[in-house]
């Protein structure tokens, strides 16, 4: 049985989905967020201890409303064990065709959002003698591809501001774990933005063809409970890490014409 307190964003669909029925599974109390409410409610419905399930909507990227909503989840069990930021959008444009605006809502969602809602949380955990926050990122965190450059340079973001505040609240009895997906089996393709900001509304071949959402979620919650720092999750995709970090010029040649999309 698992007793700790665990507060999912993105919950309402892909891996944040998947990870709120395997910790319902284990008898966890939830705190689930994302913009939409009625899929959360589904979310909530459909999972196995439903009871022990609260909803909290909002939307990242409202990061002025976000001090308040930590306030909203300490009243629902009196403190939060576990953070897992797995809200976040992905994009499917080229950098000289995206608007400022859409560059603007992908850092705001995916990484200042992720920011401004662990510094809220991180003074409780301290208070509460320690805790875990995880950050889900992607490959994309560790190299960049084409039609994706707003996303990458969030997930990069994401890297260098945890990996610092890792450093810092480490004699804090605060973990911070780092999960960088490849080609999971979710919508994450269809929902990506484009260059005004609309939906792709097509699955990339990647995601299509991608590890089944369940075994990620399995890995990743097994990743947290041996509190690892950073975690690579997929298929052969995984490789890109080594080959850009011991082959860049060999790396960076093949990432021009590798098939991104579809």
């Amino acid at each position: 049985m698992n007793k700790n307190v665990i507060w999912i964003t993105g919950a309402s669909s892909g891996i944040g989905e998947a990870l709120v029925n395997a910790y319902s599974n284990e008898g966890a109390k939830l705190i689930i967020s994302s913009r939409n409410r009625e899929e959360l409610y589904r979310v909530k419905m459909a999972a196995k201890n439903m009871m022990n399930i609260h909803v909290l909507p909002f939307d990242l990227a409202d990061t002025a409303s976000l001090t308040q909503k930590v306030e909203e989840a300490l009243r629902i069990f009196g403190h939060i064990d576990l953070l897992i930021n797995s809200g976040g959008i992905s994009q499917r444009a080229l950098a000289l065709d995206t608007q400022l605006e859409t560059e603007q809502r992908v850092m705001n969602v995916n990484f200042w959002g992720t920011v401004v809602l662990s510094k809220a949380v991180l003074p409780l955990m301290i208070k509460n003698g320690g805790g875990q926050i995880v950050c889900i990122s992607s490959l994309t965190g560790k190299f960049g591809t084409r039609l994706r450059s707003a996303y990458a340079a969030s997930k990069h973001a994401l890297h260098g501001y945890f990996d610092s505040l890792r450093s810092e609240v480490f004699d804090k009895n605060i973990t911070i774990t780092l999960i960088c997906p490849g080609f999971i089996k979710t919508n994450v393709s269809v929902n990506a933005v484009t260059a005004d900001g609309s939906p792709q509304g097509t699955m990339d071949g990647g995601q299509e063809n991608g590890m089944p959402v369940q075994e990620c979620a399995a890995k990743i919650v097994a990743a947290i409970k041996a509190k690892k720092e950073e975690v690579y999750i997929g298929g052969k995709e995984v490789k890109g890490v080594w080959l850009k970090r011991f082959f860049p010029l060999r790396f960076s040649k093949y990432m021009r014409t590798a098939k991104v999309t579809r």
